[in-house]
């Protein structure tokens, strides 16, 4: 036999550092090898399978086909990494590659040696069954390295039994396989093995069955399932099986590592764990091990599956495997500073590289950095350093940097400074006089001492399971502090322990608070400016959440791009109606909370966010119809041919983050079928409006303003809307067209209507009976409105709101005739300057009629903020705005008679 050449001197140097290369270089695998081609060229990985295939065509087992693969490819990639020419990527998925080609081979002889044996393994329905080879760890990721062993973990789907002369269970099928492919990979023949493979991840480690079922994965997953095994089965692949096999698979994994609310209890797991690895680096002296040590690979895979485990329930974008895309999505989404995120990326790569320089010189399986000098020569060598020292001074900086990011998202978590003394007596139960004499101490009303006491001894508490418990009793002493930096001490550690009694269920919620300071104060902060807002925090914690990236708070709503990102999480979602109800509520809650929050801070004028929170109720009313539509059994076209018509506050542009929505629906549809369509259309997207889910509900509508109210149809003609505006609607029915516009639906049929609109608004009118009617209305409402003494109800009485209002639809009624500039959907604070402008009434008399109104509206919205369901107010300090308003009705409308007949016929809703 000829010898085998050596390596070209082109590339004697490397193997001057790598003795792995230079007896690979020398092995019957290699005899011919092309290693000009094989510098300059990456490995193909679909040539790999094609390669093993020409092997056992030339009559070579499949056990050296392999063998012979790994040979050939570790030999190129060594050479391109070591000559600067392969980035991290192609090293890693090259590696990757070539596992997943030898396992799939594997697997395929292995069945088909057993098959002939026992039979086709298949389940009680006959249907056949195949092993699910599932990687986990970094083969599982795509980031294998050059002399890692593989872990793997052996699935299959349905028990039962083969169909041979010979059967055997499902299961011992599947165990046999598995042994057989295991030896095939990793037994070491004379031309070495392909991997070393690893079972110890599988359900119960060593002690366990080799290969499991799917219900036995998801029962010891329920069970069994411990926190560091989420870590684990993050990166899980399976690498053989079905489609239909894999999709099984990832609906019993997915619901173990990603919970549905955001898991901020991941922090003190992973802590855990990390102190065990960190303990176990110190007994064994493992400093110099850039895996397992201080700033090693394992903390920059730790960081991105803490921020994975925590949001990847809620946000399908981080259920990635790849450490490196994990990085780049949480840099992409905000979730992570771009700085820190391209620290631990820099030196996830440079790690990445080093290790495996280090692996490179004798194929082992080592991550310590080498004390010999002959070995530091080889290793800086391998990484195109010309002396270790400045490879040495590279990566410590690297592992410091890495050191910094971790420690700041872990370590520097511990919460407000804890009042001690609080929690010692939290511990001991003490009495609600003891609390309050502490928190006087602290500048607090003692009085809070009862709040303390009744939530520390009330059944709440006393059935959290332990860690919840441990959780509130971490939370607690920290409030005190959070509190201090608002200005309503007092109301704010209420507040805060209201929030604590009123989540202390749901664990999780309680971490975010503890592990985020900053989210704490900013809590107490909204909690005490508004106990509106309290409350909503309360019912929906979830929206503690947004307190995470304040510049969510402070930057402008992009309404296309956020209902861009709802549209794909619906679509993502596909047909599971109760998840797609739930998505937009928590995507509803998340736009008020911010909203509202950002009103609170100064940075959102009141009339700005009336804008956004009609903008965020169309955009939702549109994406409910939508995905009812689509949904909609017995549907007769692609697209609805309907239009919402929003009335009221929605109408006016003019909504509150409480305000319920007055829709009118009509269609323009010839189809035989249409009205009951249509009908059913409506029925739907009021449910998925108005019902109660865990999230809440969506909005509160009122239909009443339709044609014929309560006794008309859910939905009609546009034709028919018209002809009843035209000829049968009430004065009070065309004052509240005057703020009516298309909110959502055909965006045709919109423009019809808002040109109905303008067109009925502008008729002539005779002004004298329009303004009677109105006045006379008015007259009824304050009669049924029974004013309270010593209080000034800003919408309902004399000299507020409502008559403002009147006194504006007055004039479009009357004179948009001749004034088509008042037929603009502009609201109430616009058209009193139109109508100044026009001469309609005096210029100073609009302005102060307009100073008043904002006033008013800034008003309510602050009682609103503060869960006040009345606009009443002390009568003392609004004479002033009163009489402004009062004089413009008085001048416009004239004096209000002592009494008006009965009306006959329909009434206003309301």
């Amino acid at each position: 036999m000829q010898d085998t050449p050596d390596l070209p001197a082109t590339l004697a140097p490397i193997a001057s550092h790598s003795p792995f290369l230079a007896r690979l270089s020398r092995t019957r695998a290699l005899r011919g090898f092309d290693w000009a081609l094989a510098l300059h060229g990456a490995v193909d990985p679909a040539s790999m399978g094609a390669a093993v295939d020409a092997s056992l065509d030339a009559g070579d087992p499949l056990a050296q086909a392999l063998r012979d693969l790994r040979a050939r490819t570790l030999a190129q990639v060594l050479v391109r990494d070591a000559s600067g020419l392969a980035p991290l990527d192609e090293v890693v998925s090259t590696l990757s590659a070539l596992a997943t080609v030898a396992v799939r081979h594997a697997e395929w002889h292995t069945r088909a040696e057993l098959i002939d044996r026992f039979g086709t393994p298949r389940d009680a329905a006959g249907r056949a069954q195949q092993l699910q080879v599932v990687a986990m760890g970094k083969l599982g990721g795509g980031e294998l390295n050059a002399s890692s062993d593989i872990d793997l973990v052996f699935v299959y789907p349905d028990d039962g039994d083969t169909d041979g002369e010979r059967s055997i269970g499902n299961q011992e099928f599947f165990i046999r396989q598995g042994r057989a492919l295991i030896g095939l990979i990793s037994e070491v023949t004379a031309d070495g093995m392909v991997f070393r493979v690893d079972m110890r991840l599988r359900p119960w480690g060593d002690a366990g069955p080799l290969a499991v079922s799917h219900a036995m994965l998801e029962e010891y997953l329920l069970s069994h399932g411990r926190a560091w095994e989420r870590y684990a089965w993050m990166k899980a692949l399976a690498l053989t099986g079905t489609g239909d096999d894999e999709a099984a698979l990832n609906r019993i994994v997915q619901p173990f590592v990603y919970r549905k609310y955001l898991d901020f209890g991941a922090y003190d797991a992973l802590r855990d764990l990390h102190r065990q690895i960190r303990a176990e680096v110190a007994r064994r002296d493992l400093r110099d091990n850039i895996k397992l040590g201080p700033g090693g690979i394992r903390e920059i895979e730790f960081v991105a599956q803490i921020f994975q485990l925590i949001r990847g329930g809620r946000e399908s974008e981080l259920r990635v495997r790849s450490t490196r895309e994990a990085l780049h999505r949480l840099a992409a989404s905000g979730r992570m500073p771009a700085d820190a995120a391209r620290t631990l990326l820099d030196a996830y790569d440079f790690l990445r590289r080093l290790e495996h320089a280090l692996q490179y010189v004798d194929d082992a399986q080592t991550q310590m950095l080498p004390e010999s000098d002959e070995g530091r020569t080889r290793v800086a060598g391998l990484m195109r350093y010309q002396r270790w020292d400045a490879l040495a001074a590279r990566t410590q900086a690297m592992r410091e940097a890495v050191t910094a990011v971790f420690e700041d998202v872990f370590e520097a978590r511990g919460g407000e400074s804890p009042d001690a003394a609080l929690g010692t007596l939290w511990q001991a139960a003490a009495t609600a006089a003891a609390y309050g004499a502490e928190l006087e101490r602290r500048g607090f009303d003692p009085a809070l001492g009862e709040h303390l006491a009744s939530l520390r001894n009330g059944a709440r508490y006393r059935t959290l399971s332990a860690a919840g418990q441990a959780r509130v009793d971490a939370l607690v002493p920290q409030l005190p502090a959070a509190a201090l930096a608002s200005p309503a001490r007092n109301r704010a550690l209420a507040a805060l322990l209201a929030l604590v009694e009123a989540i202390g269920g749901r664990v999780s919620y309680l971490a975010l608070l503890k592990e985020n300071p900053q989210a704490l104060r900013h809590v107490a902060s909204l909690v005490t400016a508004s106990s509106w807002l309290a409350q909503y925090l309360n019912q929906h914690p979830l929206l503690l959440d947004e307190l995470l990236d304040t510049r969510s708070l402070d930057a402008p709503a992009d309404w296309p791009a956020l209902f861009s990102g709802l549209s794909q999480e619906l679509d993502a979602i596909g047909e599971d109606t109760e998840a797609a109800m739930d998505a937009l509520r928590h995507f509803r809650h998340a736009q008020t909370f911010r909203l509202v929050a950002r009103g609170l801070s100064g940075r959102l004028p009141l009339e700005a966010l009336a804008d956004d929170l009609t903008a965020l109720a169309d955009g939702v009313l549109q994406a409910v119809l939508d995905r009812v539509w689509a949904g909609l059994r017995g549907r007769h076209r692609e697209h609805p041919a309907v239009c919402v018509i929003g009335y009221g506050k929605l109408g006016g542009k003019e909504l509150s983050f409480a305000s319920d929505l007055d829709l009118v629906w009509v269609h323009d549809d010839d189809h035989p079928d249409a009205g009951e369509v249509y009908s059913r259309l409506v029925q739907r997207c009021n449910g998925w409006l108005n019902r109660l889910t865990a999230a809440g509900v969506l909005y509160e509508t009122d239909l009443r303003l339709r044609p014929d109210g309560d006794a008309g149809l859910l939905v009609c003609r546009v034709d028919h809307w018209q002809r009843y505006l035209e000829s049968s609607a009430w004065t009070w029915e065309l004052q509240a067209l005057t703020r009516a516009r298309a909110v959502a639906g055909d965006a045709a049929i919109g423009a019809r209507v808002d040109a109905i609109r303008r067109q009925v608004l502008a008729a002539p009118r005779d002004a004298a009976a329009t303004r009677q009617d109105i006045v006379d209305m008015r007259r009824r409402m304050l009669d049924a409105h029974r004013a309270k003494a010593g209080m000034f109800n800003l919408k309902q009485d004399r000299g507020g709101i409502i008559d403002t209002e009147f006194v504006v639809q007055y004039w479009i009624l009357a004179f948009a005739d001749r004034h088509p500039e008042l037929l603009d959907n502009a609201g109430t604070l616009a058209l009193l300057g139109r109508a100044a402008d026009v001469g309609l009434v005096d210029a100073d008399l609009a302005e102060r009629s307009r100073q008043a109104y904002r006033r008013f509206r800034q008003q309510q919205h602050l009682l609103r903020l503060n869960a006040q369901g009345s606009s009443d107010v002390p009568e003392a300090g609004w004479a002033g705005d009163r009489a402004v308003v009062v004089e413009l009705w008085d001048t416009v409308m004239g004096l209000l008679p002592e009494a008006v007949p009965a009306l006959h016929g329909r009434m206003p809703p309301g």
